[in-house]
């Protein structure tokens, strides 16, 4: 079994994206080619915003944002504390300090209550001036975005959607990628829309931010790329990594995310009451890019990952250290104290979740992990 079954996947899609890859290959631009804008036109369709420009991965995607906004030395950037470590990575590689937030047992994004306690002591401090909220829609459930805005428009702070995860979700039906000032996605494979490497994306309605992070791709480009007006990087997506997004997309649309949906249901209908299943609000959708579970202890964990492990059933530990504990942040202005999130890592496990799972598989699964408990 497969915790995400991309073999499958591309045995189900080959075709058409064979075909695709062939095609791009023959026309001859292999960077930044026409496939390349044809994406970035039906992203920003699907997700409803007026701007979609591809980049080489989810990091750059939010380096690219951060840059847009001037972000630097001397500002706050309040991120959740239980996240992938480049939420808080962009913000310390532009010079601001990212100030750790807690999260919400239930949905495992930012809380919003302790948010609003993170602003009040660094305001309160006076070494940082508040400038931008990272609010990451993790595992593929949009944040609470509704909360979150209301807080950075009384605050006067950008908000910056880590939608790395969250492709596919919904919010009083909005798409992921559609909240706060800028949105992000990431294309690694293994996430909900993924190529065959590395790719990324960003999305905004405003129209100088996008002219900006359109620059800054490009090596702080001017009217050409051998004019250049400011300090950027080198981060295009490849046209062949478009041509295999366009033939995903389509299947994502037509019938992965309905796949994944039902897939989830049934994991959660089997394990409800068991163990603490994931908790999606009713004006939500999730794109499940995990399926993560939470046990009563590391122990109880360990001894389920144990007896997954001895039926050849793959499971992951999304994420086994908290940000204010990476050694990397160590002795940084942002740290402070997130004890949900720290209860997460010793507890929470992720189960195998992809469009393809039969059901077969989520029986063996669950199964498994009901005679462990």
């Amino acid at each position: 079994m497969e915790f995400r079954d991309l073999r499958k996947q591309h045995e189900v899609l080959s075709e058409s994206i064979d075909a695709a890859i062939l095609k791009a290959v023959a026309g001859g631009h292999y960077i930044m080619g026409p496939e390349v804008k044809q994406l970035e036109a039906e992203l920003a369709e699907y997700v409803g915003v007026r701007h979609c420009l591809t980049c080489a991965n989810g990091t750059d995607a939010l380096t690219l944002a951060l840059k847009a906004w001037g972000v630097g030395p001397g500002d706050a950037v309040f991120v959740p504390d239980f996240t992938f470590f480049a939420s808080a990575e962009v913000v310390a590689a532009e010079g601001a300090t990212p100030v750790f937030v807690d999260v919400s047992e239930d949905t495992f994004n930012i809380d919003p209550s302790d948010l609003e306690r993170a602003i009040a002591e660094v305001k309160a401090a006076g070494k940082l001036k508040p400038r931008a909220i990272v609010a990451v829609d993790l595992f593929g459930l949009p944040a609470d975005f509704r909360r979150i805005c209301a807080i950075a428009d009384a605050e006067g702070l950008l908000v910056l959607e880590d939608g790395a995860q969250g492709f596919g979700g919904t919010l009083d039906g909005r798409r992921a990628c559609s909240f706060g000032d800028i949105a992000t996605t990431s294309f690694f494979p293994a996430k909900p829309l993924g190529c065959y490497g590395d790719g990324g994306a960003v999305f905004t309605d405003n129209d100088e931010w996008a002219a900006l992070m359109d620059s800054y791709r490009v090596h702080g480009k001017g009217s050409c790329k051998y004019e250049n007006v400011r300090i950027g990087i080198n981060s295009r997506l490849d046209t062949i990594q478009a041509a295999v997004l366009l033939e995903k997309l389509k299947a994502f649309k037509e019938y992965e995310l309905d796949a994944v949906n039902a897939a989830a249901k049934a994991y959660s209908k089997r394990l409800s009451g068991a163990v603490k299943v994931p908790a999606i609000p009713t004006s939500a959708g999730s794109g499940w890019a995990q399926y993560s579970v939470l046990l009563e202890s590391s122990e109880q964990r360990a001894k389920v990952q144990e007896s997954l492990k001895a039926e050849d059933i793959p499971s992951m530990v999304y994420y086994p250290l908290p940000m204010h504990l990476q050694k990397a942040f160590e002795g940084s202005a942002g740290l402070r104290e997130c004890p949900v999130a720290g209860s997460l890592c010793e507890r929470v496990l992720a189960l195998p979740m992809h469009p393809y799972l039969t059901e077969e598989q989520i029986d063996k699964v669950t199964s498994t992990l009901l005679a462990a408990l």
